[in-house]
């Protein structure tokens, strides 16, 4: 039996000056003689949602069969690899029906009604912040939130109510919604800062330095890697070439800009393509749940009513015109183009966390993930039958390829109330909820 040479603790973490640099699940994390103690110890569940705006082309999503015979869609083929670790779920109404706030609105919330005007904040508790009170204590960030599009909070932006119900899918309170943080460079700063945020003077002390977060504790890591077995010293390597990896794509992002970074309110940091952007956010994401920084992660891959035009999928339309489609087939295909395309890059991001090791399995293995929009049919801002999958094999507690198509009209805060269940974390009701959704016991399941 292969045994480290030294046994650390679980929340290992190495500090350099304000950085701190979280370490992924290592052998010598695992007591000494752990063939008991591996198969006891129990995996860690993390939770992500992963919110697309202006609704989805339906005719190119839902699958006709359901149970596990169903056939992958264009929009869902893309998800193929993962279909044993995949739910595709149809016939869930949205809580709160109020144009595009109510669809990012009550995404994670199951709010039933928000404010009455552009002043009034009000909604319900996430279940991602549900989540990161449960696991706050054991985590360095309670939970992270991250989206692709700059958020401008002020003012009206849909149906006369406050952009915060657009622009965000995390509220901590009924009367606190979170930002989204766009810009790679504070997430990066947030992640492996000392103080968990991206904090001004501690990102001025770094750049005077001009030292990268590994520079900072490279003696702390060559240390820890001659006092652990092999295969640990390899993942640590793979773990820090990851770090490198991102940092030196967001300096070569700032690079590309062209701009200094002289704004700490608004650092540069965000690459010029949508592809480069993503991949890097998605990273990033990869980063903090790998190193167990945090077990809680939103991502908006657009805000409702977004006008981002995507002509690497053959779609120099704006997005949120052509979501009011008038049910004309051919929009409605270029429209499905844009879904597509978010779903192929969802699906390069599920590659890397399969390919990642966790304890026995793999973070997929751990982890259940909500991707979803809060509208079906965008062209009349339908609320029915939200176009919904749960990915991931849920730390054991979830099992995949079906299609599970539940009664018109069943509230979608079912859904949130029974993945809180599967963490553990029960709650009576949220929004409209009648109770737990049935995974396993429908009609050809």
């Amino acid at each position: 039996m292969n045994i480290a040479m030294k046994a650390l603790p679980r929340r290992t973490v190495l500090r350099g000056l304000g950085v701190t640099l979280g370490l992924p699940l290592l052998e010598a994390m695992v007591p000494a003689f752990s063939v008991v103690a591996r198969a006891a110890t129990k995996p860690i569940h993390r939770f992500q949602a992963f919110y697309v705006p202006n609704g989805m082309a339906m005719e190119f999503w839902t699958p006709k069969a359901e149970g596990k015979d169903f056939e992958l869609t264009p929009i869902l083929e893309p998800l193929a690899p993962f279909r044993d670790q995949l739910n595709v779920i149809s016939g869930l109404k949205a809580s709160w029906s109020q144009v595009h706030a109510g669809a990012s609105g009550s995404f994670l919330t199951g709010t039933i009604r928000g404010g009455r005007n552009e002043m009034e904040l009000l909604a319900s508790t996430s279940i991602d912040q549900m989540l990161a009170r449960q696991f706050e204590r054991e985590t360095q960030l309670a939970s992270l939130e991250v989206a692709l599009e700059r958020e401008g909070t002020a003012g009206q932006c849909s149906a006369g109510l406050s952009c915060a119900y657009t622009q965000t899918i995390s509220w901590r309170t009924p009367t606190q919604p979170l930002p989204m943080e766009s810009n790679p460079r504070a997430v990066f700063e947030r992640l492996f800062g000392d103080s968990g945020s991206a904090a001004p003077a501690a990102r001025m002390a770094r750049m005077r330095q001009s030292k990268s977060i590994l520079d900072s504790v490279m003696d702390k890591l060559g240390d820890l890697s001659r006092d652990v077995a092999p295969q640990d010293r390899r993942r640590i390597q793979e773990y820090t070439e990851a770090i490198r990896d991102v940092e030196r794509r967001i300096q070569l992002a700032e690079t590309q800009r062209d701009t200094e970074v002289g704004s700490i309110d608004e650092p540069s940091g965000a690459p010029l393509g949508f592809d480069d952007h993503i991949r890097l956010m998605f990273d990033l994401q990869l980063l903090a749940i790998q190193s167990d920084l945090t077990r809680v992660v939103t991502f908006m891959l657009g805000k409702e009513q977004s006008t981002r035009t995507y002509p690497q999928a053959g779609v120099p339309e704006a997005h949120h015109p052509l979501s009011h489609h008038g049910n004309q087939i051919d929009r409605i295909a270029l429209m499905s183009k844009i879904n597509t395309y978010h779903m192929k890059m969802f699906a390069e991001y599920l590659g890397k966390l399969r390919a990642t090791p966790d304890g026995d399995g793999t973070l997929l293995d751990h982890m259940t993930i909500l991707y979803g929009a809060g509208l079906s049919n965008s062209t009349r801002h339908a609320s029915d039958n939200l176009p919904l999958v749960l990915v991931g094999g849920g730390a054991g507690r979830l099992k995949g390829g079906k299609h599970l198509r539940y009664p018109f009209d069943t509230s979608h805060a079912n859904l949130l109330v029974s993945i809180l269940d599967k963490f553990d974390v029960p709650v009576e009701v949220i929004g409209n909820s009648t109770g737990k959704l049935q995974f396993d016991t429908l009609a050809g399941v």
